[in-house]
């Protein structure tokens, strides 16, 4: 995991036009470059590339070595550019957005097996569903009894809120909005695959607690920053 203070000095190197293109030169090359290259290359003066160099190595960007080849003399300073390991929460939106890329290739775009797939992500939240439709006055859907159907709103509500959606019933308690979509960048590159899921994720958690799915829907991207979920009449259970 990178640290903050690093984070930050990278931001601060990469600010310099100078350092970027010095950066890159480094990145392009197949063998690691003294300071003179690089001074040559990008047209600086040599004392000048070696401070950028330097402000680049300082922020984890650039690695030197020395090349020991027997000779007397100074011993040569060479520098590249260095592996920069990829953000855990990075990697995994690259990780998602690769998985909804392939499965968009559907016929379909993907609905029918983004939709299965939340279903059986929905099975890691239907614990955390019953607990909430418990504490919402009546206990979960029991096939083997004629236990009462809970509310669906709570565990939904409960659910999306732990995923991290901020979910808001609206006054008519047959629309929730979801403001707040943690996947919204994903979500936008592929709507059909990402919106998909978290619709099927909300249809295992309504039969997990014994209702009908079938009624529920949700409106992607009703605003820049809104969808919308669309529950069932009760009617409909």
């Amino acid at each position: 995991m990178v640290s903050t203070d690093l984070s930050a000095a990278r931001h601060t190197a990469l600010a310099s036009e100078p350092r970027r293109r010095a950066l890159a030169l480094l990145n392009d090359s197949a063998l690691p470059l003294e300071v003179g290259a690089v001074a040559t290359a990008l047209g600086l003066h040599v004392t000048t590339a070696r401070f950028h160099l330097e402000q680049l190595e300082a922020a984890g960007l650039v690695e030197r070595q020395i090349a020991r080849a027997g000779q007397r003399g100074r011993p040569r300073v060479l520098f590249s550019a260095a592996v920069v390991p990829v953000p855990a929460d990075q990697a995994q939106r690259q990780l998602t957005q690769a998985l909804a890329a392939v499965i968009g290739e559907d016929t379909d775009g993907g609905r029918a097996r983004a939709v299965r797939a939340g279903e059986r992500w929905s099975a890691q939240y239907e614990a955390v569903a019953a607990a909430a439709a418990t504490v919402a006055g009546a206990p979960a859907a029991d096939t083997a009894s004629a236990a009462p159907v809970p509310d669906l709103v709570p565990p939904l509500l409960r659910v999306l809120t732990e995923i991290g959606f901020e979910p808001d019933v609206r006054a008519d308690e047959g629309t929730i909005a979801l403001p707040a979509c943690p996947f919204r960048a994903e979500a936008r590159a592929n709507p059909d695959v990402v919106c998909s899921v978290h619709l099927g994720l909300m249809k295992g958690l309504a039969r997990s607690l014994g209702h009908d799915a079938t009624g529920i829907r949700l409106q992607p991207f009703v605003e820049p920053n809104l969808c919308l979920v669309h529950l069932p009449t009760p009617s409909a259970n």
